[in-house]
């Protein structure tokens, strides 16, 4: 259900990033508010979450 979310955040998160400096907390709080990431179950889904493909990929 959340799935579609997680790009959209990684974007946001890394527009901040090319200007040469990690995500408030305040920003990260306002991305998920803008996504409609309201409860605490779905905020913490998309911050934990780590990108594995790469690693597993060669191994298919």
């Amino acid at each position: 259900m959340i799935g579609s979310s997680y790009d959209k955040f990684s974007k946001m998160m890394a527009e901040i990033r090319e200007k040469g400096r990690e995500p408030t907390p305040e920003e990260v709080s306002k991305a998920m508010d803008s996504l409609g990431l309201d409860r605490y179950c779905c905020r913490r889904m998309i911050m934990s979450h780590t990108d594995l493909i790469d690693e597993i990929l060669p191994f298919s």
